[in-house]
């Protein structure tokens, strides 16, 4: 905005020389040099010899343009050294650099609000080291981004372009987590119009926004104030077990993960019995469940039990081992 009114008014300045400058050209009958000399001199005030017989228009003519170009050249000194003064260069050049590295993102994950829930998220994804991206309106929370050093839009995320400016097409999953509901319907609908095969999990503030969120596209729903009580109980009725599952998630407590790797095509795993495959053996880490299509789960199982094709492998274990399985799985890691 601020480069706006810059360039509006240096547009005002070069407007207000060319009418002095036909001015003098009329009115002194100027060559044209002769008479943006006197336009020049006229505006710096320097003093110089007036290149023809000032006359009592000219005079008044001059006193007009004396009074208008002093004013208006000191408001634009004013706002350009502001302008430098703030930062706004290096401002300009990070939201170059920042852009550039958006338009490079692929298979990253889009954060719709960066409030209360959403710089959770953010905090959680950067310490798994995940790649994505945040869209945010609220300046205060820009602020914060800016502290995080995290990839931002400061925009308004129900707008297309915007979705699209964020890479939507390419991305691989989208968290939207704004403080209406109806805008986290919006978010929904335009993403997955945009990408079809993405992955949504949006924020329901209101229990009935659910079902809304999921005719719209959302893949999965969450409700804070749910999840908030189900984990206060867990704490009262099972300290030590939500205090492991919650230091598995944050990895900067402890050296182990949870993942969730999946069997994907050429790889050695596929039809083999967890005993033959022996994912203990080489990768070091424990197969907690299998999750299979109609959201068939196979809770701690057997060793005889035959992983398949797009089988989805709950596992804990370090990064480490987690990598080496995905090698083994042929996932993308």
């Amino acid at each position: 905005m601020k480069f706006k009114k810059i360039f509006i008014w240096l547009g005002i300045m070069i407007l207000l020389i060319a009418i002095a400058v036909i001015g003098y050209m009329i009115i002194l009958d100027l060559t044209f040099i002769d008479a943006l000399y006197m336009t020049i001199i006229t505006i710096s005030t320097v003093g110089y010899r007036e290149v023809a017989e000032m006359n009592t228009l000219a005079k008044w003519f001059s006193i007009c343009l004396i009074l208008v170009s002093v004013g208006m050249l000191g408001y634009l000194l004013s706002a350009v050294f502001k302008f430098l003064s703030e930062g706004n260069i290096n401002e300009a050049w990070r939201k170059k650099k920042m852009k550039k590295e958006i338009e490079k993102l692929n298979d990253h994950i889009i954060i719709c609000g960066a409030g209360e829930t959403g710089i959770h998220v953010i905090k959680q994804l950067k310490i798994r080291e995940t790649e994505f991206v945040v869209i945010e309106n609220n300046l205060e929370a820009i602020e914060r981004l800016k502290e995080i050093g995290v990839l931002y839009i400061f925009d308004d995320a129900t707008k297309e372009e915007v979705l699209l400016e964020a890479r939507v097409k390419t991305a691989k999953g989208l968290i939207t987590c704004l403080a209406k509901d109806a805008d986290n319907v919006f978010v929904v609908l335009t993403a997955r119009e945009l990408n079809p095969s993405i992955h949504i999990v949006a924020r329901a503030h209101e229990e009935r926004s659910d079902k809304k969120l999921r005719r719209a596209g959302a893949n999965n729903t969450v409700s804070p104030d749910e999840i908030g009580g189900k984990k206060m109980a867990a704490m009262m009725l099972s300290p030590n077990v939500q205090y492991f599952v919650d230091n598995i998630i944050d990895t900067k407590n402890m050296s182990i993960d949870m993942e969730e790797i999946v069997i994907k095509e050429e790889s050695e795993l596929i039809n083999k019995k967890l005993r033959e495959a022996k994912i203990s053996e080489k990768a070091g880490l424990i197969v907690l469940a299998i999750r299979r299509e109609n959201d068939v789960f196979i809770f701690n199982p057997k060793a005889d039990e035959v992983l398949k094709l797009d089988d989805k492998m709950i596992v804990v274990g370090s990064k480490e081992q987690i990598m080496l399985l995905k090698s083994m799985s042929k996932e993308s890691a």
